[in-house]
C-alpha cells in the first residue's frame, strides 16, 4: 500500500476555506465509495511543512483513478508520499473549456465555485450512473439555477445542462453572460433566444444553445445542449419529459436573501414550503437510477425534515456516510448541508 497526500485547492473565501479540508475528505470518501471500488483506506488529514493535506492509504493508481480524482472539487494536487518527499501524480480533469466559465461571474450571493462542483459530485457519485463519470454525457437539471454556475460547471464536465429561474434579471444576465463568452472564446455553437408562447400567451423565455468545445466536434455532432428557461420551478414538468435528466442539483433558498414562490404561500423564505410542493415535480424529471442534490440552510429546516420531503417524494434519501458529513458554515446566519436521494427502479440505458 501507497500513502498519497492531497493538497487543498486555496479559496478566496476563507469560510469556506476553513472547511474545505474536511468537506474534501468526505467527498473523497463518496468517490471511493461510487467509483473507485472502496479501495482507498485510511482517509484522514495531516498538516506537512504548515500546509494541510487529506491523506489515504491506495495500492498503485491507474491513470483511470488519476483521471477520477482529478475531478476532486478543491484538489490542487496530489502527491505519493516516498519518505520525506512527495512525488507528483499527473492528475486528469473532465474539464474541456477554460476556467473562467466558473470564475468570471461576480454577484452577491453566488454559491462558491468549489462547493458547487462538490455538490454536483457527490449527487454524480450517489447515482446509479457513478461508474460512468469519465464516459456518459450525463444531462443535469438545477430547477432553481439562478446565474448559472452549477450549469456552467455540468457544460465545464462536458454534460448536457439544463435549468429554470423564476427570476427574469438573473435569466436575462445568464443568458447574456453564456452568449458573450461564447463568442468571445470563439466556440462554435448555435443559439435561440426568445419568448415561449403556450395558447398565444407569452408564459416565459426560452435559451437553447448547441455547443462543442472543438469544431470538429461540432462538425460531427458531439455537441453539448444548453436549456434554460424563465419560469417558476413549478412548472418544470410543462417544459421537460419526464425521466429525462440523470442529476437533480440545486441549492434551496438560504432564507436570508433568497426566496422563492410556491402556489400556496406566495414569496417563503423557508426551503420546506418549496421541497414539499416542488421536489414531486423535480423527481418526475428524473430517470431511474438518477440522483437529486439538495443544498440548504440548516438554520431554516432541520436535516431530517428535508430528507423526509425527498422521501415523500418517491425517492431514497442517503443516509449513511459520507454523506453525513457535508454540514459546513457559510456565515453566521447559514449552516448549509447537502441531502442526497436516488430515484429507484430499474436504470434504462442511455
Amino acid at each position: 500500500m501507497t500513502l498519497y497526500a492531497l493538497l487543498i485547492l486555496p479559496s478566496a473565501n476563507r469560510v469556506y476555506a476553513d472547511s474545505a479540508v474536511e468537506l474534501t475528505r468526505a467527498e473523497l470518501l463518496a468517490f471511493d465509495r461510487g467509483v473507485l471500488g472502496q479501495r482507498l483506506s485510511d482517509v484522514g488529514t495531516r498538516v506537512v511543512g504548515g500546509v494541510p493535506y487529506v491523506t489515504f492509504e491506495a495500492g498503485e493508481l491507474s491513470a483511470r483513478d488519476a483521471a477520477v480524482l482529478g475531478n476532486l472539487s478543491s484538489v490542487y494536487a496530489l502527491f505519493e508520499v516516498v519518505g520525506e518527499m512527495l512525488r507528483p501524480v499527473e492528475l486528469k480533469r473532465l474539464d474541456r473549456f477554460d476556467d473562467d466559465l466558473i470564475t468570471i461571474q461576480k454577484y452577491q450571493g453566488k454559491t462558491n465555485e468549489q462547493f458547487t462542483k462538490l455538490l454536483l459530485n457527490v449527487t454524480l457519485l450517489a447515482s446509479g450512473f457513478a461508474a460512468e463519470m469519465l464516459e456518459r454525457r450525463f444531462r443535469v437539471f438545477d430547477p432553481l439555477c439562478g446565474r448559472g454556475t452549477t450549469l456552467n460547471q455540468a457544460l465545464m464536465y462536458g454534460f448536457d445542462a439544463a435549468g429554470v429561474d423564476r427570476d427574469q434579471k438573473d435569466f436575462e444576465a445568464y443568458a447574456a453572460f453564456i452568449q458573450t463568452w461564447l463568442k468571445r472564446k470563439r466556440l462554435k455553437h448555435k443559439a435561440e433566444f426568445g419568448p415561449v408562447r403556450r395558447e398565444r400567451q407569452v408564459v416565459g423565455k426560452r435559451l437553447r444553445v448547441e455547443l462543442a468545445a472543438d469544431r470538429d466536434d461540432y462538425k460531427a455532432g458531439a455537441t453539448q445542449l444548453l436549456d434554460v428557461v424563465n419560469v417558476d420551478t413549478m412548472r418544470s414538468a410543462e417544459f421537460f419529459k419526464d425521466g429525462s435528466f440523470d442529476l437533480v442539483v440545486t441549492d434551496a433558498p438560504y432564507g436570508v436573501q433568497h426566496g422563492s414562490r410556491t402556489a400556496g404561500k406566495g414569496l417563503v423564505r423557508s426551503p420546506e414550503d418549496l421541497l414539499a410542493e416542488a421536489a414531486p415535480v423535480w423527481a418526475r424529471l428524473l430517470r431511474a437510477g438518477g440522483a437529486m442534490g439538495v443544498a440548504w440552510n440548516t438554520f431554516v429546516a432541520k436535516r431530517e425534515l428535508a430528507a423526509s420531503l425527498l422521501a415523500d417524494a418517491g425517492l431514497e434519501v442517503v443516509e449513511d456516510e459520507p454523506y453525513l458529513s457535508f454540514r459546513h458554515r457559510v456565515d453566521q446566519a447559514i449552516m448549509r448541508d447537502i441531502v442526497v436521494a436516488r430515484k429507484p427502479g430499474e436504470r434504462k440505458p442511455g
